[in-house]
């Protein structure tokens, strides 16, 4: 699903998948394109999948990565019956050696 936005470089979208599919994305960010970093961003309910697939990454399977910048914040959403709604977000960066 392309919607006309460049796709950064190194960062995975969390989103509903299962953790397993963001632990094996990040994995194939950082042994595909040899990255020294990796940002996971997420929004809402994903936060706890986007901490629970940081951890499973470097606790399982990479052991020598390391936790980079955690940024949180709050965007303000469109509602589509009109005004808006606050959801909280968050962006960790996980760093190689």
């Amino acid at each position: 699903m392309d919607c006309g936005l460049p796709r950064e470089l190194n960062v995975v979208y969390i989103g509903r998948k299962p953790t397993m599919s963001y632990v094996l994305a990040i994995i194939t960010s950082f042994t595909g394109s040899d990255a020294k970093e990796v940002t996971l961003k997420a929004r809402g309910q994903s936060i706890t999948t986007a901490v629970d697939a940081a951890e499973i990454t470097r606790r399982r399977f990479m052991k020598e990565l390391n936790l980079g910048e955690i940024t949180i914040g709050t965007e303000e959403i469109q509602q589509e019956e009109g005004g808006t709604r606050n959801v909280s977000t968050i962006e960790i960066t996980l760093t190689r050696g």
